[in-house]
């Protein structure tokens, strides 16, 4: 009896769409999972950095207090007197100026222009 002979190039190439499909899986599992790896890391970074724009926030706040409370006429009045041994002056030491000529004619026809403003 003869057996018919089978060939190893004729075996290889049944099997090869078998092992094409199985490559073509592995493929895209391998391009899923790191798909959803990227979703998952950028996650983390978003919500890190959200973490830090809060914390910036907080102290964004804190820091215009604080600018608020060292622009204070109070203290900066306080600083003057104590730290820098500053005092008002006295009526002596007040030099009173006198404004340009044009500098008085703007003033005054500002207030002529109010005026007419109010008046029915």
């Amino acid at each position: 009896m003869n057996k018919p002979r089978v060939s190893i190039l004729s075996v290889l190439l049944h099997l090869l769409p078998a092992f094409l499909l199985c490559g073509l899986f592995a493929a895209v599992g391998i391009i899923h999972v790191s798909s959803r790896v990227l979703v998952v890391r950028v996650g983390y970074q978003l919500s890190a950095l959200q973490l830090e724009s809060r914390t910036l926030a907080r102290e964004n706040d804190r820091l215009k207090l604080e600018l608020a409370t060292l622009k204070s006429p109070a203290r900066l009045e306080r600083v003057a007197r104590e730290e820098l041994g500053m005092a008002p002056p006295t009526a002596a030491q007040v030099i009173p100026l006198r404004a340009s000529p044009e500098r008085q004619a703007r003033a005054e026809g500002k207030v002529q222009r109010l005026g007419r403003r109010g008046a029915p």
